[in-house]
């Protein structure tokens, strides 16, 4: 397929640069495979769609403030952007570098008094840094880095975003962004879905940039998928298949931890445990063997993540709904509405 096949055009005033005042209070599409039906709703009103024996599978990635702003010796400013679950040996962590013709290997960024990093194999926006021993790369996160909002939010993050911007389960470091869809769910909310019988279970995958890397091959089915971080842990997997086989649904809280599970499927949608490197790229057409449903965000035009809902809910259905989704002023990315495929 064509890249082109994946675009739509969307005004910039609906790319949303705020969280809902309250978590939660977001809108929510409703899109029927089944019937090619779409309705409008509100997010807290998603338990109404899901019913006793379903199953709810969230990502509980936490997101690092891996954005760090520094100045080289001779006083030239330099955004690193940490790859936290590609850290290697001796303190060495692969990195995106903004501007990066401006710096070459062995250039010194200092971000404060006795904090600094070593850039070394510097080529193409990446590379690698490392940082003097002794000191804890989380404390230097915490006192330096900032929360790396998505380039299309306009604005520098904010104190609220440590808190917005990762979802109520978030309980493993290591992503470079949000698994936006459950940004929308709170605590209640999650509480509520247990009360009227609906499980909730977590993996991880730890977000890097092969979730947002932009497809730059003319032919879809040519793109690299950078691999990514995942953990299913074997209650994990036999949560999932206790439900499938007793009739209840699937359903997966955005396009990573469909990815996630998708990748650790056996034949006939049977989840195994794992963990390590994955880099499944989802696309029409794919046999999904796992997922029954999808709570998802609006996302990027010729992006992985509209084609691999395109993939779920057929590429036309996604395309009219984004449409829809337009005239009716929802808000899109991260901080956006949400969508409920079933």
């Amino acid at each position: 397929m064509r890249i082109e096949e994946f675009d739509y055009n969307l005004p910039k005033s609906l790319i949303a640069q705020y969280p809902s005042p309250r978590r939660g209070e977001s809108r929510l599409m409703v899109l029927s495979r089944t019937q090619g039906a779409i309705e409008h709703r509100n997010f807290g009103e998603l338990p109404d769609y899901l019913r006793s024996g379903d199953l709810l599978v969230m990502n509980n990635t936490r997101v690092l403030p891996a954005r760090l702003i520094g100045n080289k010796e001779t006083g030239g400013k330099v955004e690193i952007l940490l790859i936290p679950s590609w850290n290697g040996a001796k303190g060495e962590w692969e990195v995106l570098i903004r501007n990066s013709e401006k710096v070459k290997s062995g250039t010194r960024i200092q971000f404060g008094q006795e904090a600094y990093g070593e850039l070394k194999q510097v080529k193409a926006g990446r590379g690698k840094m490392t940082f003097p021993e002794g000191r804890p790369i989380e404390d230097l996160l915490r006192n330096f880095g900032h929360i790396p909002l998505p380039p299309y939010i306009k604005r520098e993050d904010e104190p609220f975003d440590r808190d917005r911007y990762q979802t109520v389960i978030a309980e493993k470091d290591g992503s470079i962004a949000a698994p936006t869809a459950g940004l929308h769910f709170t605590e209640s909310m999650i509480q509520t879905l247990k009360e009227k019988g609906v499980g909730i279970t977590l993996i991880t995958l730890h977000i890097g940039p092969g979730t947002f890397t932009p497809v730059k091959t003319e032919e879809v089915e040519e793109h690299p998928m950078e691999k990514e971080w995942v953990e299913i842990t074997e209650e994990v997997a036999g949560e999932i298949n206790q439900a499938k086989e007793r009739g209840g649904r699937v359903i997966a809280v955005g396009t990573t931890t469909t990815r996630a599970l998708e990748s650790f499927s056996e034949r006939g949608g049977r989840m195994k445990p794992g963990r390590g490197h994955a880099s499944l790229f989802i696309h029409p057409p794919y046999p999904f063997g796992v997922i029954d449903g999808l709570v998802t965000n609006f996302h990027l035009p010729k992006s992985t993540l509209i084609m691999l809902v395109s993939a779920f809910a057929g590429r036309d259905f996604t395309l009219n709904a984004y449409r829809e989704a337009v005239k009716k002023e929802y808000r899109f990315y991260s901080y956006g509405d949400a969508m409920l495929i079933l």
